[in-house]
């Protein structure tokens, strides 16, 4: 499978040269060098610009179109439905499930489309227990 451009991914995924050199941990002169051809481009730099292109997703054709939504931590699939971790944990047996109803009962012309739920991700702020009056503190 062909992948994008180096340059054409730096300049999709980053704002400026700044943010693509904080992101390889180089200095901006280093970026501007890859992008100007004057130096190969590292190829650890590559591989990590692809993952983060892809979304951590395999460079497969089965894979085209779904995304990794960082800040939810939800799996996007070509279609726009979005699967958290735990509703793909228990895929698998709600997929029996649906068999079973579907050998009982037939297909359902036009299923309603329900958005994904929503889960709170494992320790990100606003969840922060109350202090206990035995703990000191520094304000009273």
């Amino acid at each position: 499978m062909l992948t994008p451009h180096f340059a054409d991914l730096v300049h999709h995924h980053f704002d400026d040269i700044h943010d693509a050199a904080a992101f390889f941990h180089v200095q901006p002169i280093t970026v501007q060098r890859w992008l100007s051809g004057e130096v190969p481009v590292n190829p650890m730099a590559e591989k990590l610009m692809n993952i983060h292109a892809r979304g951590y997703l395999p460079l497969d054709h089965r894979w085209n179109g779904f995304k990794v939504h960082y800040d939810r931590a939800t799996l996007i699939t070509p279609e726009r439905r979005e699967f958290n971790p735990k509703e793909l944990l228990s895929f698998a047996y709600w997929r029996d499930e649906h068999r079973q109803l579907v050998e009982r009962h037939g297909r359902i012309d036009s299923p309603k489309f329900y958005p994904p739920k929503e889960h709170p991700l494992p320790f990100r702020g606003g969840r922060r227990m109350p202090a206990k009056p035995w703990v000191p503190t520094k304000f009273k």
